[in-house]
C-alpha cells in the first residue's frame, strides 16, 4: 500500500517486479486475486473480438510475427485493407456471439494519412454505433492521427511493448523502443485508452519480463489494458523452434501484471489456445478479467468457440456429474 492507503503506485522498481513474480506461486496467486478482488467484479470477464482488416506485407521485421514481409516462407495470404461496411457486420456478428469490444488490426508499420486511414475512421465510427467498444491496431501514428482516432469515438489504441527495453533489439530491429512509447504518449494525448502489453516465451529472461512491466507500471495513469501474450511459434518466422509456454509461467506473469497495475483490464490474448480449462481459469483467478474470444487472434489460432462456450459456462455455475446426494444417503 502506498502512503494514501492505495495500492496502486507508479514508482516501481524491476526488482521488486522480479521479486514479486518469483514468489511462491500459491502466495502470487493469493495476493493476485485479493488485488483483482478490490478493484473488479471477480465474476465478470469481458469478451473481446479481433480481426485482422489487412494482413500480410508489413516492413517491420518482429521475430514472432507471420505477417512481416521479410519472413518470406510463411505461409499466408495476403489481403488489402477490407471494406468499412464488411467490417461493421463482422462486428455486429461478434456482438451476437457476446463480445462487448470489437479490435481491428492492419500490418501496417505506420499510419499515413489518405484513402486507407478514412476507411479505419468508417470502421470506427461504425463500430462504436453498435454500442461497442473500438480498438485498432494500425502501428505507429501522429499526434494529429490520434486526435481523429479520438474524435470517431475510438475506445482504445493497442500497441504492445513486446519485451522489456533491453531485449526489445533482438525481436525487432526496424524500429526502436522509443517509437513505441511516443505512439504511446501521442495516444494518451487524446484521451484515448492505452492498450499495450507484452509476449512472454521469445528466449527473454524473467528480468526482461519484470522490465517490461516496470515500463508500463511506471506509466501514470497505469494503461487501461494490459494483454498478456504466449509466443504462438510460426514456421517460417526466426522464432519458430521456441518451444511452447509453460501454463504456469503465464499464471506468473498474469498475476504480475494485476499487482502492479491492480486497476487495469488484464487480457488473456494469444496462446490461450494451449491452455486447458483449467489453466485458463488459474489465470482468471489469478487476475485476468478479459480474453480474446474467436477462433482467430489475427493470423494465429485462437481457443475454440465451442470451448469457450464450455469454459463460461462452467464459470457461471457448479457442474454436476452422476447423480446429486441427498443429506439421507
Amino acid at each position: 500500500m502506498t502512503a494514501n492507503g492505495s495500492d496502486t503506485r507508479h514508482d516501481w522498481t524491476v526488482e521488486e517486479i522480479v521479486a514479486i513474480h518469483e514468489s511462491p506461486l500459491l502466495e502470487l496467486i493469493g495476493r493476485a486475486n485479493a488485488a483483482h478482488r478490490r478493484h473488479h467484479d471477480p465474476n465478470r470477464v469481458q469478451k473481446a473480438s479481433l480481426l485482422s482488416i489487412k494482413t500480410g506485407g508489413c516492413p517491420e521485421n518482429c521475430a514472432y510475427c507471420p505477417q512481416s514481409a521479410h519472413h518470406r516462407e510463411v505461409d499466408l495470404t495476403r489481403d488489402r485493407l477490407m471494406d468499412p461496411q464488411k467490417v461493421v457486420a463482422m462486428a455486429a456478428t461478434a456482438r451476437a456471439a457476446g463480445a462487448e469490444r470489437f479490435c481491428m488490426g492492419a500490418a501496417w508499420r505506420q499510419v499515413r494519412d489518405g484513402d486507407e486511414f478514412d476507411a479505419v475512421i468508417e470502421m470506427v465510427k461504425g463500430v462504436r454505433a453498435l454500442g461497442m467498444e473500438a480498438c485498432v491496431t494500425l502501428g505507429m501514428l501522429e499526434p494529429h492521427q490520434a486526435e481523429r482516432l479520438a474524435k470517431a469515438g475510438l475506445t482504445a489504441y493497442n500497441h504492445n511493448l513486446d519485451t522489456s527495453p533491453e531485449f526489445y533489439g533482438r525481436i525487432v530491429s526496424t524500429r526502436i523502443y522509443q517509437d513505441r512509447l511516443e505512439t504511446l504518449a501521442a495516444v494518451r494525448a487524446t484521451g484515448i485508452e492505452l492498450c499495450s502489453g507484452g509476449i512472454i516465451g521469445m528466449g527473454e529472461t524473467v528480468r526482461d519480463r519484470a522490465a517490461m512491466l516496470h515500463v508500463l507500471a511506471n506509466f501514470d495513469p497505469h494503461p487501461e489494458s494490459v494483454p498478456i501474450n504466449a509466443l504462438v511459434p510460426v514456421d517460417g518466422t526466426p522464432l519458430a523452434g521456441r518451444g511452447r509456454v509453460d501454463p504456469l509461467e503465464l499464471v506468473r506473469m498474469v498475476a504480475t501484471a494485476r499487482l502492479v497495475m491492480p486497476r487495469s483490464t488484464v487480457r488473456l490474448s494469444a496462446g490461450r489456445s494451449d491452455l486447458d480449462r483449467e489453466a485458463q481459469i488459474l489465470c482468471l483467478v489469478a487476475g485476468a478479467n478479459s480474453v480474446f474470444y474467436g477462433d482467430t487472434l489475427l493470423t494465429t489460432p485462437n481457443a475454440d468457440i465451442g470451448d469457450d462456450a464450455e469454459l463460461f459456462a462452467a464459470l457461471d455455475r457448479p457442474e454436476r456429474t452422476g447423480h446429486p446426494t441427498t443429506a439421507a444417503e
